[in-house]
């Protein structure tokens, strides 16, 4: 028995003795209800109204009564205490808490309606009694070999985060595969969503193969956007498991029992680096892959009963092979396209057609290139890495029209045309500078309404005069045209009255008064409908 000072021993055997519960007594003086309880029963039993035994021998001195007990009293009985003020009204408590009201509101009405002369904490722990539920129960989860593993972070070690610093705590990663309980285990000091993922690739490999599923917590690193019926994943991490042709199987919300395997697993590791310090975090993940080669590994499972090891052989073969390459790890980022067609990523400006302007494309940076892809997450372009900042390469197809590019186009739409508007076209632009692109725009456009031969002739005839201008080649057409235009009517045949091959207009005048239909006479009588005065 815990030895209290006389003081607080006198105050609590007062208190027995006037029937205060131990609850009451514990609030009162703060001293624990199993101190109370055996002091209690001290007392009782040295109460001479308790039957311990025979009648004490004639003559024997009795014990002396603790002090506050008067002579003649008797201690309450357990029962007595044990049991709550709240029993007489348990119907009406029962009833009023399935209704969902709280402990406060029921003593309230108590002290109200029904003269309830005690303390609200009786209340409170006999609806707290009331409340307590039946244990849960769960399922045993089976699967298959090489169906499923479940992955999730604990705490690892402490670590000395660098020389001379101090020692902390880093990430411990765990995958663990369903069937035969086999675990990759390694630790991390910092986690985001490409770490996630190439902690994945790791335990793959050093697990010899993938499973179909893998069961994970909603923590950001791989679920973006938890959601019952279709979470969204971070894209590396889809882009990876796709690439393994494996399918993440997130828990729901706050049902972490889904993924007790790997709980378990987390568990059994930390106990095994409790009090354990480590120089670097490489010397944990050295000491962590020799205790599971050494010990968890050859371990027994403890509910089914077989070595992990021999579980694990038995499931190496059912486990997918891995593919041929790598996955190759990116970082996914938002850019909306530029009114000239470019988005800009790390300084650096690339062409995103056929994106339209103003949209928003999704970019994935790789090592060397960079990826745009559109809403469909189909990809429309590829890029490498620009080497300095501010730089950009943007194709011939890429450009949007601008008239300073166009010379190129121009001189060889001259050239189409014929040597001497090409030479013509050339001399012009040596003459005029970039201004002379619109005379050339003139010129390769005169074709429209001249024959390619007559601007050929007109160039060749300004070339030997040496006369470089489009307003001559314009002129010198327009007089070809007119002169053309003057033979031919010169040719034409002169108009007449009467032919050969002209009909008589007495001809036209009978056909007339043949097939025009007679009209009636204006003076001839006609029936009139009768208006009333």
């Amino acid at each position: 028995m815990n030895v209290l000072k006389p003081h607080l021993r006198t105050t609590i055997e007062t208190l027995l003795a006037s029937g205060t519960s131990q609850h009451e007594i514990a609030r009162r003086t703060g001293v624990a209800r199993k101190t109370i309880r055996r002091y209690y029963r001290a007392l009782a039993a040295n109460s001479p109204g308790v039957a311990t035994g025979s009648e004490p021998a004639t003559g024997q001195t009795p014990p002396p009564r603790p002090p506050g007990i008067p002579p003649g009293s008797a201690v309450a009985a357990p029962s007595a205490i044990a049991s709550s003020a709240c029993e007489p009204h348990r119907a009406w408590i029962e009833a009023q808490v399935q209704l969902g009201r709280n402990a406060v509101s029921l003593y309230q009405e108590l002290v109200d309606t029904q003269g309830f002369a005690h303390r609200y904490n009786s209340v409170k722990r006999f609806v707290a009694t009331l409340r307590a539920r039946a244990p849960e129960r769960f399922d045993v989860l089976e699967f298959l070999p090489g169906e499923e593993a479940q992955v999730d972070y604990g705490q690892g070690a402490l670590t000395l985060v660098r020389p001379g610093g101090k020692y902390q705590r880093p990430l411990l990663f765990v995958m663990t595969l369903k069937y035969s309980g086999k675990s990759f285990r390694t630790t991390v000091w910092k986690t985001d969503q490409e770490i996630w993922a190439q902690l994945h690739e790791q335990a793959f490999h050093a697990l010899g193969g993938c499973v179909e599923y893998v069961v994970l917590d909603n923590l950001r690193e791989g679920v973006i956007r938890p959601d019952l019926y279709e979470p969204t994943l971070n894209p590396v991490y889809a882009a990876l498991l796709a690439h393994y042709g494996v399918v993440a199987d997130p828990c729901r919300v706050r049902d972490p029992n889904r993924k007790g395997t790997v709980e378990s697993a987390i568990q059994h590791t930390q106990g095994a680096l409790t009090g354990k310090r480590f120089e670097t975090i490489e010397a944990q993940n050295a000491w962590l892959v020799q205790w599971e080669e050494r010990w968890a590994a050859p371990r027994i499972h403890g509910r089914k009963k077989r070595q992990v090891l021999e579980l694990y052989r038995e499931e190496l073969p059912h486990l997918r092979p891995l593919p041929a390459t790598r996955f190759r790890f990116f970082k996914q980022e938002s850019r909306t396209v530029d009114d000239s067609g470019l988005i800009q990523v790390g300084a650096s400006y690339y062409a995103a057609l056929p994106a339209a302007p103003l949209s928003v494309v999704t970019v994935r940076l790789y090592a060397q290139e960079l990826e745009i892809l559109d809403r469909t997450g189909q990809v429309v372009r590829r890029h490498e890495k620009a080497q300095r900042k501010g730089s950009f390469h943007l194709e011939a197809s890429d450009r949007l029209f601008n008239p300073s590019r166009e010379t190129a186009r121009l001189l060889s739409k001259a050239q189409q045309i014929g040597p001497q508007t090409a030479a013509f076209a050339q001399a012009l632009l040596a003459r005029l500078g970039r201004p002379g692109q619109r005379a050339l725009y003139g010129l390769t456009n005169l074709t429209r309404t001249h024959p390619r031969a007559d601007v050929e002739a007109v160039c060749a005839r300004l070339l030997a005069a040496e006369c470089y201008s489009y307003a001559a080649v314009k002129r010198a057409l327009d007089r070809v045209a007119a002169t053309r235009t003057l033979a031919a009517a010169a040719r034409a045949p002169a108009l007449c009255q009467s032919d050969a091959v002209i009909r008589p207009i007495a001809d036209y005048q009978a056909f007339w008064d043949t097939h025009t239909p007679v009209l009636p006479s204006l003076t001839q009588d006609t029936p009139h409908a009768h208006v009333d005065p």
